[in-house]
């Protein structure tokens, strides 16, 4: 077994991402927003009922979920538009920080977990694919809740926006959009502007 030493480091290293906040919310002006490891733990459960409802490697599924992010703990969580920017850079920087964090594990569950998040960045197998599927509802699910907080919608658009590419389900997706109508209408009722999801910023796309 890899010493102890080492397995506590990757421990502290993974508590990180609970102090950690997701950088896109702190740009929408989120007071106090969830962090790295809040947005995990749903997308893991999330990932884990999509793959129970397609009939897909729910363990697989979960595992992956739960290391997705895990680079963050190093790399820090950074916006679309921010590893956009750094292009190449980015994913050299990831691929650092996830061979730096599974080095301090045993060698079988490192060569493991790595394989598994290669997996995930790939998108090609179902696992991954539901796993891309769940981290994408969940950040939307996220943001109708801020939404629903208070926080004015006009910020919170480029989190609602999906392309028909990201074949998400049609299902869930109605689910949301009937979610944001009651917000509105809530909303309206107070006298606040809202933007509906049927406006574009949702589109529907079918698995």
């Amino acid at each position: 077994m890899k010493n102890l030493e080492g397995l506590l480091e990757f421990m502290t290293s993974v508590g990180k991402l609970k102090r950690i906040p997701r950088t896109g919310w702190l740009e929408a002006g989120v007071k106090e927003p969830e962090s790295i490891a809040d947005h995990i733990f749903r997308t893991s459960i999330l990932a884990l009922l999509l793959a129970d409802l397609q009939g897909v490697d729910s363990e697989k599924v979960v595992r992956m979920a739960l290391i997705h992010d895990l680079a963050e703990a190093q790399t820090g969580d950074l916006t679309p538009e921010q590893k956009q920017k750094k292009g190449v850079e980015h994913l050299i920087e990831e691929e650092e920080a996830m061979e730096r964090l599974l080095s301090n594990l045993p060698k079988k569950i490192a060569e493991i977990w790595g394989s598994l998040w290669e997996d995930y960045r790939s998108g090609r197998s179902p696992e991954a694919r539901i796993v891309l599927q769940a981290d994408r509802l969940e950040m939307i699910l996220q943001a109708l809740e801020y939404e629903e907080e208070g926080m004015d919608p006009s910020k919170l658009d480029r989190f609602l926006l999906v392309e028909e590419e990201e074949g998400l389900p049609s299902e869930l997706l109605r689910e949301l959009e009937k979610k944001r109508d009651r917000i509105e209408s809530k909303l309206s009722a107070h006298g606040h502007v809202s933007y509906s999801l049927r406006d574009g910023q949702v589109r529907r796309a079918n698995l």
